[in-house]
């Protein structure tokens, strides 16, 4: 038999759906299953976004521009122009989902054996397009007691080497919801146009910023304009995740004259979702403000439950008593990552789906392990997607609360 490809053989599972077979086997005990390990909003699609798909008459399903619709794409600027940011509908290009857009932008402006620089925690997929780009993951380390915050510019200075060519920054952040201020935007700034790097922005979240906070773009920024790449979605924003339309966008043409070469190699980007993404332009305001609320009371519930500031029975209040839970408080997207009072979190979320259900129900969690570059760095942690309606996850962290007291695993 042949051998397989050394690149595929160290491709890396994906922490959030490692554990499927586990949770299809509890579900087919009859065991509920609470999904905390996946940000996929339970909230509705975008009002226009399905009604412009189901409106699609055209006698043939055509391919579209490599680069997108351009009618999209110009109502794309356009919606950017509407939110500060200049930017020109060439200026943007449609791809297959977020992750292409990231995939484009890496194998765009880095070689084979170039370096990018991450805060970690990150996006666990981030090392696999890293793999299939050939690129170097150099993980720039945060640390949960200080809620996961930018580490000081020498920090980065320091981990800078001939190979460096980019940053990379989750913004706000999956998993850690840290939200980056302007004035972090701006050291960074100065740390890519000194070394001249690109700042790869992953904005995917970026409609989801709470405690009246306001997300900047790295796009805000005009000296910024030869160095910056951002990417967004619909997956999160108009809660159409299985659409698979993302964005790149750059100001650089070089970079984006390139990018439009792999997007000719796969031909183009899907014609229907395209439809129902430029309809969801349309959205109102208040759309997306009730969205926002829905998570941010999400959050609350999650963060208080964690903290044991809310004491729902006496299960959590038994929980009160066994130190080592630590959950920052989020300022963005829909993800929180906490410090479990577990020997092995892989272990622990493994268990809670073979061998553990509380009132007929248990927890899917993602390891934390899967979003570090060294995956001991995140043994004790475990990545919690709020993304469940308030009633679930009430039931979910009365669920998390129990189980971490039977645990046999659990650190006190």
């Amino acid at each position: 038999m042949p051998n397989l490809s050394n690149r595929g053989l160290q491709m890396p599972p994906s922490p959030i759906r490692k554990l499927v077979p586990y949770a299809e086997a509890a579900s087919a005990k009859g065991i509920r299953i609470h999904h905390l390990n996946i940000g996929q909003p339970d909230i509705g699609t975008v009002p226009g976004f399905m009604e412009r798909i189901r409106a699609f008459n055209a006698p043939v399903l055509e391919y579209s521009h490599s680069a997108g619709m351009e009618s999209y794409r110009r109502s794309y600027a356009a919606s950017m122009q509407g939110r500060g940011i200049d930017i020109d509908f060439h200026q943007i290009m449609i791809t297959t989902g977020g992750s292409e857009a990231l995939l484009f932008a890496m194998l765009s402006c880095l070689d084979r054996g170039d370096e990018v620089l991450i805060p970690e925690p990150f996006y666990a997929n981030y090392n696999g397009f890293a793999l299939i780009a050939g690129v170097q993951v150099v993980p720039v380390p945060t640390r949960i007691e200080d809620g996961f915050a930018l580490p000081p510019l020498a920090e980065w200075e320091s981990l800078i080497s001939a190979r460096t060519k980019a940053v990379l920054i989750c913004h706000p952040s999956n998993p850690t919801g840290v939200m980056y201020s302007l004035t972090e935007l701006r050291q960074l700034s100065e740390l890519v146009r000194r070394h001249n790097l690109f700042l790869f922005s992953d904005e995917v979240y970026r409609m989801f910023a709470y405690d009246g906070a306001i997300h900047h773009s790295v796009l805000e920024l005009p000296e910024l304009a030869g160095h910056a790449v951002v990417v967004e979605s619909v997956s999160k924003v108009y809660s159409a995740c299985g659409a698979r339309i993302g964005a790149l966008m750059s100001r650089n043409a070089d970079l984006m004259a390139v990018a439009l070469k792999y997007g000719q190699a796969r031909l183009s980007p899907p014609t229907l979702e395209q439809l129902g993404a430029e309809a969801a332009l349309a959205a109102p305001p208040s759309y997306f403000e009730e969205v926002r609320s829905a998570y941010e009371q999400r959050r609350n519930l999650v963060v208080s439950a964690l903290h044991y500031e809310q004491r729902r029975n006496l299960v959590v209040s038994a929980l009160q008593s066994m130190p080592g839970v630590v959950c920052p408080h989020p300022g963005g997207a829909f993800y929180c990552m906490v410090s479990l009072p577990v020997d092995d979190a892989d272990d622990f979320c493994r268990w809670m789906l073979e061998s553990f259900s509380y009132k007929g129900c248990t927890v899917m969690l993602a390891p934390g392990s899967g979003f570090y570059a060294r995956p001991e760095s995140g043994r004790h942690q475990a990545r919690i997607a709020y993304v469940l309606e308030t009633d679930r996850l009430s039931e979910a962290m009365d669920a998390l609360s129990e189980g971490l007291f039977q645990y046999p695993g659990r650190r006190i």
